[in-house]
């Protein structure tokens, strides 16, 4: 199970692990080593390259502003509308301090600690390219807060999108200056208070470091890996509990059918096709007769519509490898060609698109879920109306799938598209915009949401499946079944339901 859980393209092992560290900016970042990277701890070490490259943009950059006389955006320059005021020597260094306070205006929830974890690593990563003329000692600031889970304090609101994640990531950076909050052992605090638990000193940001550290996209790229990784856990999910439902609804096998995919190879499609055949593999309810021609939708397009959904995905997932190995601040420094870029890497649309797709498609797997929910409830093909030996006394299952009903309205809400709003900023310097921050924030509820969604199909279909008995399913299936049953147990009366579901989701958290 847990080795599915790992996206096809994923194909690095532990070898990037040296005496449980990892060397950033030796190799590129993919989702098995995230995963592993924030599940077990492991902790971070720049490598040698990356600091050599960081070093020679840093001093390209320094000699650069000693020796030319033409601006330099964010360097010597304002911000935004602001570029066409010039900045004294004396004053460049002040110039970046003020930028991070100025732009830490978020607003709303705090963003999880988890999430924060990432952005630290992703931003990590996107600076040890030497691109970005930022000091060693601020990336490695960054990731002495990353080792020791010193994680800032960041809200939810506030981004654009556009200049990459502006105010996210100036709250990101704040502790940086000694300024702000962040979580440490346990709790939130002051930074000054936990920096002087630590012996540490506030960095003075040298010029550009400021506008390297906010220019980016690093809470839109966060987030969106964790609803990724979170992605191909449920899609797996979702085909496993579709496969009980199936079984427990007395649905035919014939379409899972290899001879029907191979005439319409969409790969998700088949994908999900073939790992309904293993999980039903051995089933006697599958085998035994049918009193019915066909199944409904939720049934019968189980590949079609889960395997859209996987081809989505792994669309997303493939924008996502590409922009967490890559540098997303502006301008760009590149020491060798003489060449400092003032362009637009920070802009999310890439991964607003994206975020907004994938959520499209992960609502779109809850929603044929409660469907299944639904027709297990019906008193069809001999089961028990709400799934209760004695109905009318009893409700049953009836409002759970109420829940789910309503759980997949807000998610229809949720998937109305973030990129395709734009909102001009910065006195019209900023004129379009990704949203994509909105889209991130939008798509996690989304895939939370599709969590309690299957845990309570599964809920559902477990009791149905016990109304099958003494007939079995696959070997696969019980054993999926039995685990479920050491946290969930039948229903044979009415009793309060919900902490059911609840424990159903998290045993698909866990499990």
């Amino acid at each position: 199970m847990q080795k599915d859980l790992v996206h096809s393209l994923i194909n690095h092992r532990y070898y990037h692990f040296q005496m449980n560290s990892f060397f950033i900016g030796n190799q590129s970042l993919n989702f098995e080593i995230i995963q592993q990277l924030i599940k077990e701890n492991h902790s971070l070490t720049l490598s040698e390259e990356a600091k050599n490259n960081i070093e020679r943009c840093r001093e390209y950059l320094d000699q650069k502003i000693r020796t030319t006389k033409e601006p330099i955006y964010g360097v010597t320059t304002g911000f935004g509308a602001l570029y066409q005021h010039s900045i004294s020597p004396a004053d460049l260094e002040k110039l970046q301090q003020n930028l991070v306070m100025s732009h830490a205006c978020g607003t709303g929830d705090e963003i999880p600690s988890e999430i924060v974890k990432l952005m630290l690593l992703l931003k990590i990563q996107a600076l040890s390219y030497g691109n970005s003329g930022v000091q060693v000692s601020t990336v490695q600031r960054l990731i002495d807060f990353f080792n020791h889970d010193i994680l800032p304090v960041v809200y939810e609101q506030g981004s654009l999108g556009a200049s990459g994640d502006l105010a996210p990531l100036a709250h990101l950076s704040l502790p940086l200056l000694g300024l702000g909050e962040a979580y440490f052992e346990g709790k939130k605090q002051k930074t000054a208070d936990i920096e002087q638990q630590l012996g540490w000193k506030p960095l003075q940001l040298k010029s550009k470091e400021g506008l390297a550290l906010l220019n980016g996209t690093q809470f839109m790229a966060a987030y969106g890996v964790w609803c990724l990784l979170h992605s191909f856990r449920l899609l797996r999910f979702a085909d496993m509990i579709a496969a009980v439902s199936l079984d427990a609804f007395d649905g035919r096998f014939e379409p899972f059918d290899k001879h029907v995919h191979d005439i319409r190879p969409h790969k998700g499609q088949q994908k999900t096709a073939e790992y309904i055949r293993e999980l039903l593999s051995g089933s006697e309810l599958i085998q035994q007769k049918k009193q019915h021609v066909q199944d409904p939708y939720s049934f019968r397009c189980i590949p079609q519509v889960h395997g859209a959904s996987r081809d989505v995905a792994d669309y997303a997932a493939s924008v996502f490898l590409t922009e967490i190995n890559s540098v997303t601040d502006n301008p760009t420094i590149f020491p060798e060609e003489d060449l400092i870029i003032s362009a637009g890497n920070f802009h999310g649309q890439p991964l607003a698109l994206a975020l907004d797709f994938l959520a499209i498609a992960l609502s779109e797997s809850g929603s044929i879920s409660e469907r299944r929910t639904y027709q297990l409830i019906s008193g069809e093909r001999g089961l028990p109306p709400f799934l209760v030996a004695n109905p009318g006394l009893n409700s049953g299952f009836m409002i759970p799938q109420y829940t789910a009903a309503s759980i997949v309205s807000q998610n229809k809400q949720l998937c109305t598209p973030a990129s395709v709003d734009s909102i001009v900023s910065s006195n019209g310097q900023e004129d379009h915009v990704s949203m994509g921050a909105n889209a991130a924030t939008k798509c996690y509820r989304v895939v939370k949401n599709v969590y309690n969604i299957l845990a309570i199909e599964l809920f559902t279909a477990a009791q149905a499946l016990d109304f099958r008995l003494p007939m079995k399913s696959s070997p696969a299936i019980e054993k999926f079944v039995a685990d479920y049953r050491k946290k969930v147990g039948f229903i044979e009366n009415d009793k309060v339901m919900f902490e059911e579901m609840k424990a159903s989701a998290e045993f698909l958290y866990n499990y």
